[in-house]
């Protein structure tokens, strides 16, 4: 089997193994706010492979939940893609830079607390668009429940992975199924993350002025 075909087998073990944790285990905590631990699988497989590979794998899992246990549709979609990758694709890309221990923190850190905020803009501004919640109402609710579930997320998704990291990867490495990304292939990830970073600045940003001038 070759580097690719090592490295699309994996890629669609790891999307199995995330809706899988998905659908088993997912439990509310607040409201219509409910924790899986889809995200642990996917940042692992960021880990592995590189920022890009979370973004595959939380886009083609996100589908496949919108289609089949998701009652949010499109938006609801849209919203999980943002969340883990704010999560996953920060933490993996500060761990290729920094591939230590301290790293592997310093990522997973940095990536509960911009999702955290992210969130946080992100449902004030679409909640009332696909929860029927009054923005006023999702306003009030940001900091005693939003806050607290993204960073409980958050919290829970470091423990696990830094927990199960390195066993996976040990075990992996003796299959055979790890290869080093090519420098070439780690300039077109980068290139092409920082195009998905101002795409999503600009329209965060579009929504912002479309709620302040009260039109969404």
């Amino acid at each position: 089997m070759n580097v690719k075909s090592k490295k699309l087998t994996m890629i669609g073990m790891l999307c199995a193994v995330a809706y899988i944790v998905m659908v088993v285990g997912r439990f509310p905590v607040v409201l219509f706010l409910k924790y899986d631990p889809k995200d642990v699988v996917i940042t692992i497989g960021g880990f592995i492979f590189g920022p890009m590979t979370s973004f595959l794998i939380s886009l083609i899992v996100s589908l496949i939940e919108m289609v089949t246990v998701s009652e949010t549709g499109p938006i609801g979609c849209i919203m999980n893609i943002l969340s883990t990758c704010c999560f996953a694709c920060t933490a993996a890309f500060i761990y290729k830079k920094q591939h230590t221990m301290k790293g592997a923190i310093t990522g997973l850190v940095a990536g509960c607390l911009l999702t955290t905020a992210v969130m946080l803009l992100w449902n004030y501004l679409i909640t009332p668009i696909y929860m029927g919640y009054p923005r006023e109402a999702v306003a009030e609710l940001l900091l005693p429940a939003f806050l607290p579930f993204n960073l409980l997320k958050g919290g829970l998704n470091t423990v696990i992975i830094l927990l199960i990291y390195k066993p996976i990867v040990t075990a992996l490495r003796k299959a055979g199924f790890l290869e080093t990304t090519s420098p070439q292939g780690a300039v077109r990830q980068r290139r092409t993350g920082i195009m998905l970073v101002c795409a999503v600045l600009l329209i965060t940003l579009i929504f912002l002025m479309l709620v302040l001038r009260g039109i969404a």
